[in-house]
């Protein structure tokens, strides 16, 4: 008998119902590209989505669709090592199998703390837990496929901008925005931070006074939520002090449905990437 495997894309968590809407939306985009075939409709609320931590019955889930579903590494009542053990669980009461393989995949875009260490931490926990018969692999995070490279490119190429500033969250750690440097690089833009300088102001009114008057802002981040709308905002007010500059702000990259793509390489090719798998 073939070996059963699932499949639990992590995001960070949020206490903003966007972020979990839109996790759950990528992950019914994912395991419907896992199987090469739209995910029919009446069979949706048929595998598992994970927000509902309180349920304790396993969902009747037909063998030829995936166990695929979402976790959060915070603002979840669970920690994340109990929800990778809760979802481990309804895997092996919703598969008639000896053994299976749970592919976890980090919904994350750059490999700060959460994915260095945190992820690590509570999936080891899990899989000290989890049955004997569950293994646990931890694919690469989602920012580390190149293919995401393209996907911005294509986020920038329909507008009439003569400046691009892409916006991340930033970092005080030493050398922990290098990557993104690289990347704003890579795409002829500037780099431009919302916890630490530069500013996106700072970046915008440096372009004005370089006599841009088409200015693009890609935010590098995942899911709508507070820092997004408060983006959208600053990006609204610096419009209404500068009449004669137009901002192109761009939305969140999980709007897409290029990620689902993305998600199924990395779930495909992990054996061939990561360290042997974490197993109980």
């Amino acid at each position: 008998m073939a070996e059963s495997v699932a499949y639990l894309l992590i995001y960070h968590g949020s206490t903003d119902p966007r972020s979990e809407q839109a996790a759950t939306s990528l992950a019914q985009q994912f395991a419907a590209r896992i199987l090469h075939s739209p995910l029919p409709a009446e069979s949706a609320s048929r595998w598992e989505l994970f927000p509902d931590s309180a349920a304790t019955t396993a969902p009747s889930i037909p063998p030829a669709l995936p166990l695929v579903a979402v976790a959060a590494l915070e603002s979840n009542p669970l920690s994340l090592h109990q929800q990778i053990i809760q979802f481990g669980q309804r895997f092996l009461q919703t598969r008639n199998t000896l053994t299976g393989r749970i592919k976890l995949l980090p919904l994350f875009l750059l490999p700060g703390m959460h994915v260095m260490e945190d992820l690590p931490r509570e999936i080891g926990q899990a899989a000290q837990e989890l049955d004997a018969s569950i293994a646990l692999e931890l694919c690469p995070y989602l920012g580390s496929h190149p293919r995401l490279r393209r996907i911005l490119t294509e986020q920038m190429a329909p507008l009439p901008a003569e400046a691009w500033i892409l916006l991340a969250h930033g970092s005080r750690r030493a050398g922990a925005n290098q990557p993104i440097e690289a990347l704003a690089d890579h795409l002829g833009a500037i780099a431009a931070y919302w916890s630490t300088a530069p500013k996106l102001e700072t970046r915008l009114q440096e372009l004005v006074e370089a006599g841009c008057c088409q200015i693009g802002v890609l935010p590098y981040f995942l899911f709508a939520g507070g820092i997004t709308d408060a983006v959208n905002r600053q990006a609204q007010a610096f419009s209404q002090g500068c009449p004669n500059v137009t901002i192109h702000l761009r939305p969140p990259l999980a709007n897409g449905a290029a990620l689902a793509d993305l998600l199924v390489d990395l779930a495909t090719t992990a054996d061939s990437t990561t360290p042997a798998p974490l197993q109980s």
